[in-house]
This record gives structure tokens, C-alpha cells and sequence, in this order.
């Protein structure tokens, strides 16, 4: 039984990317340009400021997100609309756990995957921390 719950235990975040499309860098940049959709890097500030964030994301911290979206996440999501939220942070899990939860509330979402992609594919950089919007 507690091989069971430990299995549980592991597969439970994955099945929650189940719901959310994953998209690529290139895509959910070209969804922001158009006005269509809002990036939303959910890592934490020190890794904002340690590597720089995509040049039109919203910093959010997953951190905050967990609070019971508490402070400028309950404030962003009243303020998206019918916009897609397209979130990332270092590799893709913790966004894609945000995402998730975000589908579950009725937002529609996609996941870009981690911060290393965004850069991969040469989009364009803010470094240091930006104001959060």
C-alpha cells in the first residue's frame, strides 16, 4: 500500500500537465505580439534577477500563486479576459503546475515550457528585475 501511495505521490503532477497544451517560445511570442495572450514567468525573483526574464512576460511567483492567489495574481487574472496566459519558468514543471490549476479555475492556458527554451530560440531578453507589471 505504501509503494501505492508513493507512486500516487509522483504521478499526481503529471497527470495535472494533462490539461494544459504545451506551446513552443516561438508560438506564445507570437500570441503576446498579437495581443492575444499574456507570458507570465512564475519562478521567484532571485532567478529573475540572476538570469533575466522574456522581454514581455508578467513576473509572477508560483510562491504567491500558492498563497491562494493572494496580491497581483488575484489582481492580474481579473484583468486578463479572454486572453490565453501562457506561463514558463527554469524547466517547465512549476509552470506547468500553475497552468494546470489556472485550467481547472477556467482560464484558458498553455504552458512554453522552461526560461532556457525561450532563450534557445532567440527571443528577446530582459536582464536584471524588471518592474512587475
Amino acid at each position: 500500500m505504501k509503494k501505492v501511495l508513493f507512486l500516487l505521490t509522483l504521478l499526481l503532477p503529471l497527470l495535472a500537465f494533462a490539461e494544459v497544451a504545451s506551446i513552443s517560445p516561438a508560438e506564445a511570442a507570437k500570441l503576446v505580439a498579437a495581443g492575444k495572450a499574456v507570458l507570465v514567468d512564475v519562478r521567484e525573483p532571485s532567478e529573475w534577477a540572476e538570469s533575466g526574464v522574456a522581454a514581455p512576460a508578467v513576473l509572477l511567483p508560483k510562491s504567491e500563486f500558492d498563497a491562494g492567489l493572494i496580491g497581483e495574481w488575484k489582481s492580474f487574472l481579473a484583468m486578463t479576459g479572454d486572453k490565453e496566459i501562457i506561463t514558463y519558468c527554469r524547466s517547465g514543471k512549476r509552470s506547468g503546475v500553475v497552468a494546470a490549476e489556472l485550467a481547472k479555475q477556467g482560464h484558458k492556458v498553455a504552458n512554453a515550457g522552461g526560461f532556457k527554451d525561450w532563450q534557445a530560440a532567440g527571443l528577446p531578453v530582459r536582464s536584471g528585475v524588471p518592474e512587475k507589471k
